[in-house]
């Protein structure tokens, strides 16, 4: 399967490992060329983003509704594959997760978990989308389609974008999503969760939004305990933090810390 990966390398030498960006529920390749690819690949980092099987442009979509987080995680170790050196795996919420799982069967560089589906599992986030969002997730299960939760502006604003984030950027964002897998989200909500015994000890690192509706600073701070390290919450920010308002502030934590590897 040829699937979509956009790279950006740096003006001069590259570092010697490369990054590579899993993307989100709804999401491709697309979000994090907004900022962060180009901001890595100045700092001197080959950065690449793949879209999974099913979204931007790779091939998949058709099926999408019944891909398994098994395949998305064959998905990223066709792409780690083709590079010269192993990674640096940075998981974003859903895409977090599968990292997690990935690292049931393969190593890393290091990894980066980013507002990411905890390893226990999301029955949590049902549990509060349900209470906050009950039409929308009624849509969500008599269509078997997660797209619902984000149809409208309003809706991607509250689930993924903080208030103050200007209404054109967020209906210019939204146009962008996607449909999503819904037996994926049966898989990261009870049929396929991390088994963290198998999960290689990558140096790794986790942050988090105080401002996340859809993985709390209590999510995060679990997900962090559950691989032995302390997890770092940005204050005013909401889930999509690759595209948040304050971004650049994300994307130098996550320098720093490469720095010291």
């Amino acid at each position: 399967m040829t699937l979509e990966l956009i790279t950006r390398q740096p003006e001069r030498a590259a570092k010697p490992t490369p990054l590579l960006f899993v993307h989100g529920a709804w999401h491709g390749a697309w979000c994090w060329d907004e900022y962060f690819l180009p901001y890595f690949a100045q700092h001197g980092y080959t950065s690449h983003a793949l879209s999974l099987r099913g979204h931007g442009k790779s091939p998949g979509r058709e099926r999408i509704r019944w891909t398994r987080v098994r395949e998305y995680v064959e998905d990223v170790a066709q792409i780690v594959a083709q590079l010269p050196t192993p990674p640096v795996l940075i998981g974003h919420s859903m895409g977090g997760f599968v990292v997690q799982k990935y690292l049931e069967r393969y190593t890393a560089a290091a990894a980066v978990l980013l507002a990411a589906a905890p390893p226990t599992g999301v029955i949590k986030t049902v549990f509060r989308v349900m209470w906050h969002h009950p039409l929308p997730f009624l849509k969500v299960n008599l269509k078997l389609s997660l797209y619902p939760l984000v149809a409208t502006p309003e809706l991607a604003q509250a689930n993924l974008f903080s208030a103050t984030m200007p209404a054109a950027q967020v209906a210019a964002y939204q146009q962008r999503l996607q449909e999503e897998s819904y037996l994926g989200f049966l898989d990261y909500t009870l049929l396929d969760l991390v088994k963290q015994k198998k999960v290689r000890r990558v140096p790794m690192l986790v942050l988090g939004a105080a401002d996340d509706t859809i993985f709390s600073p209590q999510d995060v701070t679990g997900t962090a305990k559950a691989y032995g390290t302390a997890a770092k919450l940005f204050p005013n920010m909401a889930h999509d933090m690759m595209l948040e308002p304050g971004w650049q502030a994300v994307a130098d934590h996550i320098l720093a810390w490469l720095d010291t590897l």
